[in-house]
């Protein structure tokens, strides 16, 4: 039988951090991706397939939070409006997902 020290299992309790506006957060995430494009742009064509992977990170990120806001109870109409989409396209897109 194995014993595990309790200070490797336990996780202490941490403050809460001081909520940033999501406004404010996408428009930090879009002048780093915007900075990541003028440094390719300068000669560095290694980091360009970094760049175009984060195409996949955004379309996982925008999956997380449309499950995300199903589960808190928005419904296909609501997420299909605010991405401009009929609720049936949202559906068929992000639906199968768990």
């Amino acid at each position: 039988m194995f014993t595990v020290k309790a200070s490797l299992t336990h996780t202490p309790r941490r403050k809460r951090r001081e909520v940033v506006e999501n406004d404010a957060f996408a428009a930090f995430a879009r002048r780093i991706i915007r900075a990541h494009g003028r440094r390719v742009a300068t000669g560095d064509v290694e980091a360009l397939r970094d760049l175009v992977a984060l195409s996949s990170v955004i379309d996982d990120a925008i999956g997380e939070a449309v499950i995300g806001l199903r589960a808190f109870g928005y419904s296909w109409s609501e997420i299909g409006t605010r991405l401009g989409i009929s609720k049936q396209a949202a559906q068929q897109r992000w639906g199968d997902k768990p």
